[in-house]
């Protein structure tokens, strides 16, 4: 990774003025004056006065050649949470706009949230709000990201992967899906150097190994495709260059392979001057070369969701290697680079109309944070959908519905309206009736079968791919879960006060109810019945609220079966006793609870986790990020974490998939090194595959997520190692 220089006001000046000329730069001045002032004394964990970030912040956005308030906002949005500065000093000192941009990038730490996931969720989630109103929130936001990411060396390694991880699930996709490729590109090296070292490094060794076999190739190919298009009077500006080290390595991962044995790492682009001259090109290289099926895509004709167009083909190119290669124009490759940014107009002061249509997928945003009031169903469904690629398919009047990768359907369904998708029984696609699960393609047509009786099942939410049908069927399934509580709960308070003369309708009518359900944060009758439906709250707990002292202590004198001693008893907290100190979870306000925990995602110590209360079967433990949790009524939700006085005492079953070269003494290799890691093998299932791979699944036994990741990177650092992963069922 090379060395960047240091930021300076002259140079962010400099800069800014290259692309706007008439900019008024005395705010930058009085900005980065104002943040040296309030940052003075400060240092970063690398030891650098805290100064150089916001300035190196700044330089980004103006690299990205946005307008003066927000290169002025990367000077100043650490100034609020990280100093004595209030926001209303900066309004009063650079005016409304500046302040709404830095209150919208500031973290809210103020705010006390249940966990500290939710409390990554909500600021998440208020960060996309912020967004939605004003895009620059958001370019302040990843300019701030990328360049803690180029510094995240200094960082302990239990932070340096949480951070890599969170840029990786949020913040590179959101690059991705503003159309800024650099700031994607270099987002993911980042994160592949610190989330797999071992990968990493073994990766730039060899990259840096076939340096000069590779430009040489790459000069030999950009001469050929430059004199091939000026056969034909094409005036083109031809380049090449390796891929990053993310992409090769998702292609390893992808293709099962070896460094080896990725073929195609070298990509070629051709520019030209107008879009006949794109598929002109196209003809004249398919002539040339044979084009490799199935890898040509139309991204002028078809632009991806973030504004991206490009011609997109790979051919059988000189000693028959194979060769990806892009077409595009000078200003579809500027919106490639540059993305929303390349559209802005520093006259009008404003992003112009096709820009606002490119950030279509923020409006998206604002409809589920709606529909979703939980924060972590939020941000999960907001990550599906940054990751998404997408697929155009038509509805039998030939409208265009833009779908996730992938969809069925039944995600049409759902995007033609939420009661259609509810009531949806089949569906015809090009006049063929195909199930459910089948997945579309670009360019078919979909009819929806409706019936009036259909509702939604759980079963459901393993077919769809789209966040919006994800959310709805969620929605749908909580809300008769939640009646059913709801019902559950009233019987069975209902039938205890009963036991003491007690009547529930003039305990509502009297408000002691409401009042009761205050000390467990409810607040009102029904959400008390949902609580007690779903376990949340006992009636040991409500009953003492509910029912005078004297008429519970006659009752416990008069306890006519051992039964009704012992519920008194309960009552009274007599029999109580805390959670086994031995147990590997703490439940908050819960105790003598049964632990389970989901097989579904099989939590190790270390894993964010949270709990939900299965009635009868005491708490069920899930990593925070386990899809099927969200699929659970937060109602149901208790905070829970991990006993750290247990953790290495207990051992976790977990499985791990390695994939490898079918090499003699590959496996021995494997055995050793996790034998080596103080790793107990419980099992171990092993099989080859055609092209020369083996698949090894191994269920081992570790004392917490810590112990995992170093037998991963200690497996990837070994020769013929391809990839390591934790399988989750």
């Amino acid at each position: 990774m090379s060395k960047l220089k240091t930021a300076t006001l002259d140079t962010i000046r400099s800069k800014v003025l290259s692309y706007y000329p008439e900019a008024k730069t005395d705010l930058l001045q009085r900005a980065y004056l104002f943040a040296e002032e309030a940052h003075r004394g400060q240092l970063r964990s690398s030891g650098q006065p805290y100064m150089v970030h916001p300035t190196e912040v700044a330089q980004i956005l103006a690299d990205l050649h946005l307008d003066i308030p927000s290169v002025v906002t990367g000077l100043l949005h650490d100034t609020v949470e990280d100093t004595h500065a209030t926001l209303e000093q900066i309004e009063k000192e650079f005016g409304k706009d500046i302040g709404e941009l830095v209150d919208g990038v500031t973290k809210l730490s103020q705010i006390t949230f249940k966990t500290s996931e939710e409390k990554q969720a909500e600021n998440f989630r208020k960060m996309i709000l912020a967004m939605a109103k004003d895009i620059r929130v958001i370019l302040v936001k990843l300019a701030d990201r990328l360049n803690n990411m180029r510094t995240l060396e200094h960082l302990s390694p239990l932070k340096q992967q949480t951070i890599a991880q969170e840029t990786l699930d949020i913040y590179a996709p959101i690059a991705n899906r503003l159309g800024i490729s650099w700031i994607k590109l270099e987002l993911e090296d980042l994160c592949l150097r610190y989330l797999h070292p071992d990968v990493y490094y073994k990766l730039a060794q060899k990259v840096t190994k076939t340096k000069r076999e590779r430009e040489k190739y790459t000069e030999e190919v950009v001469t050929i495709l430059d004199e091939r298009l000026k056969e034909y009077d094409i005036q083109a500006q031809v380049t090449g260059r390796a891929k990053h080290f993310y992409s090769i390595y998702k292609k390893m991962e992808r293709r099962k392979v070896d460094y080896e044995q990725v073929f195609d790492v070298i990509a070629f682009r051709i520019l030209v001057d107008n879009i006949t001259e794109c598929y002109k090109s196209l003809g004249v290289i398919h002539a040339a070369y044979k084009p490799v099926p199935g890898r040509f895509k139309d991204y002028i004709a078809m632009p991806k969701a973030n504004a991206y167009q490009s011609l997109h083909t790979t051919v059988i190119g000189p000693h028959g290697e194979r060769v990806e290669i892009q077409i595009r124009t000078h200003e579809m490759h500027q919106t490639a680079e540059g993305g929303i940014a390349a559209h802005w107009k520093y006259k009008e002061g404003k992003f112009d109309s096709r820009a606002r249509e490119n950030v279509e997928w923020v409006n998206r945003l604002l409809e589920w944070h709606k529909d979703l009031q939980d924060p972590n169903e939020f941000l999960e469904t907001v990550k599906i959908d940054l990751f998404a690629e997408d697929v155009f398919v038509f509805t039998p009047r030939g409208e265009v519905k833009q779908l996730s990768h992938g969809a069925t359907p039944l995600d049409f369904a759902y995007a033609v309206h939420t009661d259609v998708g509810n009531k949806c029984v089949g569906a015809k696609v090009n006049g063929k009736i195909v199930p459910l699960k089948h997945r579309l393609k670009s360019g078919d047509t979909v009819e929806i079968v409706t019936s009036p009786t259909q509702t939604p099942s759980k079963d459901w939410l393993k077919i769809v791919r789209s966040s919006r049908a994800k959310a709805k069927i969620r929605s749908f399934i909580k809300e008769q879960e939640r009646e059913r509580a709801l019902k559950l709960g009233k019987e069975i308070l209902e039938k205890t006060l009963r036991q003491f003369g007690a009547s529930l309708s003039k305990l509502e009518k009297s408000g002691d109810l409401v009042r009761s359900g205050q000390d467990f944060n409810v607040r009102t009758e029904h959400e008390l019945y949902v609580a007690i439906g779903y376990g949340r709250i006992t009636t040991d707990d409500i009953i003492p609220l509910l029912v005078p002292k004297d008429v519970l202590e006659k009752k416990l004198e008069a306890g006519k079966s051992v039964e009704d001693a012992s519920f008194l008893n309960r009552v009274f907290n007599v029999a109580r006793k805390r959670s086994d100190t031995r147990t590997a979870i703490t439940v908050a306000n819960l105790h003598d609870v049964l632990i389970r925990f989901g097989k579904c995602c099989n939590p190790l110590p270390g894993d964010s986790i949270i709990g939900f209360i299965t009635r009868g079967r005491g708490v069920t433990i899930h990593t925070a990020n386990c899809t099927k949790a969200l699929d659970n009524d937060q109602e149901r939700r208790v905070d829970v974490q991990w006993n750290i006085r247990d953790k290495g005492q207990i051992k976790r079953h977990v499985k791990i998939r390695i994939i490898s070269l079918d090499e003699p003494g590959v496996l021995a290799m494997m055995s050793h090194t996790i034998s080596n890691c103080g790793v107990n093998i419980s099992s171990a299932n092993i099989r080859t595959t055609k092209d020369k791979k083996a698949i090894a699944l191994f269920d081992v036994e570790v004392s917490d997520i810590s112990q995992l990741q170093k037998l991963s990177s200690a497996l990837e650092s070994k020769k013929g190692v391809i990839s390591v992963e934790r399988v989750r069922s």
